[in-house]
């Protein structure tokens, strides 16, 4: 399921403050691209944790509210997030995955001690060019840095 929230962006002298008022949550970023990031990150957590906790999720507030609420400077925007793709890249559970190599290099590998799944583990995220389920999302967002 995929919702939009209004988020109130501040920018200070170091970070852009995110208030995501309908979660009644802040986070920040570097830049403008890293806070709206930032706040789809917050927003599906708070999500999936509601989801979890067999809560409803708030309804998006009217962006014209928001913004009549907001500071002079402010800058009101709307964030989307897919919860179930969230919940999906977020998912630390481990799956089974059979795969085949030749017996003599699995009798090397069991000899010394090697652990197929860390290995296989390892080589993926080398090949993938990520480090956390995180590298995958801003990989598919493609976020552009502020000018």
């Amino acid at each position: 399921m995929r919702k939009a929230y209004p988020v109130i962006l501040k920018k200070g002298d170091k970070f852009v403050v995110v208030d995501v008022p309908d979660f009644n949550v802040g986070t920040q970023g570097e830049d403008y691209a890293d806070a709206i990031f930032m706040a789809r990150d917050v927003i599906g957590l708070c999500g999936i944790d509601m989801e979890d906790d067999g809560e409803r999720l708030p309804d998006a507030s009217d962006i014209a509210d928001v913004q009549r609420r907001s500071e002079p400077g402010d800058m009101v925007t709307l964030v989307d997030v897919d919860f179930e793709e969230y919940r999906r890249q977020n998912d630390l559970r481990t799956v089974k995955k059979n795969c085949t190599v030749p017996e003599w290099l699995s009798n090397e590998a069991e000899k010394q001690g090697v652990n197929f799944s860390a290995l296989l583990q390892s080589a993926l995220k080398k090949e993938l060019n990520v480090k956390s389920p995180a590298d995958v999302v801003r990989q598919k967002v493609q976020v552009q840095p502020d000018p």
